[in-house]
């Protein structure tokens, strides 16, 4: 009988009664959700299926002689349905209407969820902005091949990262030597290499530019150092004072990168940003200068200078032939392959080629100095890891928000200029920026560096496209008779294993020993050089001693003539020299973040009394 009964099964029969049976269990040990889940797709299929086979109607279940109607050329005929047609139907009846009393609730229930959900996403957005949502939504799509994309191209990304852990070490390093003399060795050199390379990782981790990076700059040292004789003058233990004043601007920070106030940063047009990376180019070329200077001084024959002559000339051979190897893809020497070659690996070949130098016999009798690093790692004076944060009074802890607002105004413009330089259209980046996300991320890993006492890292603009320049391929166009960018590398590999390298650096303490202080120094001086390339500021300042007929036809003095042109660089140069007198001033170092944001409010209010928009249109500084 039941062979009989199964022969007799149709195809889409058997379809629809599997599908029947199944769905009419499910409902019977699922929720009420999974349900409406189930008959959204499952039962409308079971329903077409049992629709196009013509199974019995609702008023015919369990009857006998149930006929079913079928649709043919010459009309509709009746005849017998079959038994298993018969169940098939009483059983999608039945799960039917207990389909449909569910739905009633299901619907109610996920109307009130969705109810619930929107008024979560109401309240979400109340607290945080829809520029952070939005960056967010752009890099999560990317996240997966920031990462991936380096491994496409191998050969161009491992002698970036050789040359990226150099031109990032040497900041690290003479930043470090700086910050101990100026903090009596409460910070030291391991702490800098420490703080950059855990740093430089977790940003590249969160940030939501991977093109950008973050390491220590003279500015933020400039704020150390007046932290640091604030205290010392107060009587107040450093680093309980350092933390909170991290920890506040920690706050600060991610408040701003919730609230999308990155925005404004649009208000920071071209006149700042000439400005801002024209102070770091100076401080730059300044620690360098000063670097070398210092041989000179503490000379100790002031008769024989020959060992600080030895240290200029390293310092420049280095400075010149870095500047070489990197310009050398312009050259019509040698293959594109060998040229690119040359410009990956000259700086790295260049910087280890020096220290062995400076190791030779012959040459070690000069007593050129090199860094000064401890033997084994250890913080400086043997301090614990962790700060006592509970070491000073409530007071003391409030007032540390007041400083912690200068220096959010620091890391505000420093780390959306530095960004904002990244993602220059010039530089043909493809996905997207996320200053917001940026922001957080930049103000979580200030909080955690607060916590342990190690230096703060900001937006550095020299690191951040030395780092786009390493990943960029180019191409000589002999029609216009320019290097033209044909792509960019956009990859979070490089700044993660390139800081990674870093922080394992102390752990070769020992081999720091060897690299000459004026190597350094060298660059130092490239890498100051370098951030004025693309400056206009500064090349006014050149063209303003240019005859006028050898000018371009479209050169600003040929449209607005030198008077117009010498007044906009001249305010430029006077809010150089105040940005710098207050940066140097041991008085006022600390306070120096907040003139900064004058720039704004000259570029705003002061200059377009002085010049039409159009006038500032020709000088590339149109408002926003």
């Amino acid at each position: 009988m039941l062979n009989k009964t199964v022969s007799k099964l149709r195809p889409a029969s058997c379809f629809s009664l599997f599908f029947t049976l199944s769905f009419f269990v499910i409902t019977l040990i699922t929720n009420e959700a999974m349900v409406s889940a189930f008959h959204s797709g499952i039962m409308p299929l079971s329903r077409r299926i049992v629709h196009n086979n013509q199974l019995p109607s609702r008023g015919s279940f369990g009857k006998r002689n149930a006929v079913i109607s079928l649709k043919t050329g010459q009309g509709e005929i009746e005849r017998p349905a079959f038994k298993t047609q018969r169940i098939s139907s009483t059983l999608l009846h039945l799960s039917s209407k207990y389909m449909d009393y569910l739905d009633s609730l299901s619907g109610k229930k996920f109307r009130r969820k969705n109810r619930n959900w929107k008024n979560k996403r109401r309240t979400v957005r109340k607290f945080i902005s829809g520029e952070l949502i939005d960056d967010f939504e752009t890099r999560r799509q990317h996240y997966l091949s920031d990462w991936t994309d380096a491994f496409k191209k191998k050969r161009q990304v491992i002698p970036a990262i050789l040359f990226l852990y150099f031109s990032c070490l040497s900041p690290a390093v003479s930043f470090g030597t700086i910050a101990s003399e100026i903090t009596n060795g409460s910070i030291g050199i391991v702490e800098f290499l420490l703080s950059s390379g855990v740093c430089g990782m977790a940003y590249a981790v969160l940030c939501g530019q991977p093109m950008g990076f973050v390491a220590p700059t003279g500015l933020t040292l400039a704020f150390i150092s007046g932290l640091f004789g604030f205290c010392a003058m107060q009587g107040l233990p450093f680093f309980p004072v350092y933390a909170w004043v991290g920890l506040w601007t920690s706050l600060y920070m991610i408040l701003l990168g919730v609230s999308g106030s990155s925005k404004f940063i649009r208000y920071c047009t071209r006149f700042t940003d000439e400005i801002f990376n024209g102070l770091l180019s100076l401080n730059f070329i300044y620690e360098a200068m000063s670097s070398l200077r210092r041989n000179f001084v503490t000379a100790a024959d002031p008769m024989n200078l020959t060992m600080p002559f030895v240290a200029l000339g390293m310092a420049l051979t280095t400075f010149w032939s870095t500047m070489e190897v990197t310009s050398i893809e312009a050259s019509k020497f040698f293959t594109k392959r060998v040229r690119n070659r040359i410009k990956d690996f000259g700086p790295v070949v260049i910087f280890v080629v020096m220290s062995i130098i400076n190791q030779l016999p012959w040459f070690k009798k000069f007593g050129v100095p090199t860094l000064s690093v401890p033997s084994r790692f250890e913080l400086a004076g043997g301090r614990n890891f962790l700060i006592p944060l509970s070491s000073v009074s409530w007071k003391v802890k409030l007032l540390c928000s007041v400083p912690a607002l200068f220096l959010t105004s620091l890391f505000f413009m420093d780390q959306n200029i530095s960004v904002r330089v990244v993602n220059n259209p010039d530089n043909k980046l493809k996905k997207g920026a996320a200053y917001s996300l940026d922001m957080v991320a930049l103000g979580l890993i200030t909080g955690a560096v607060s916590l342990v006492g190690l230096p703060w890292m900001c937006g550095a603009t020299v690191q951040s496209m030395n780092h786009v320049r390493a990943l960029t391929e180019k191409e000589f166009n002999e029609e216009t008779g320019k290097v033209e960018i044909v792509e960019v590398t956009e990859t979070r590999t490089t700044g993660f294993v390139t800081h990674a390298m870093i922080a394992s650096t102390v752990c070769l303490l020992p081999l720091l020993r060897v690299v000459p202080i004026p190597v350094v120094s060298g660059v130092f001086l490239f890498l100051g050089r370098k951030l004025m390339s693309g400056n206009s500021f500064l090349e006014r300042v050149r063209d303003s001693l240019a005859e006028k007929s050898r000018l371009p036809e479209h050169h600003p003095i040929q449209l607005l003539g030198r008077r117009k042109l010498n007044i906009f660089t001249s305010v430029q140069i006077l809010c150089l020299i105040g940005l710098w007198s207050f940066k140097n001033n041991p008085v006022t170092a600390m306070f120096f973040p907040s003139v900064i944001g004058m720039l704004i409010i000259i570029r705003k209010y002061t200059l377009p009394n002085f010049f039409s928009e159009e006038e500032l249109e020709i000088l590339g500084d149109e408002t926003p």
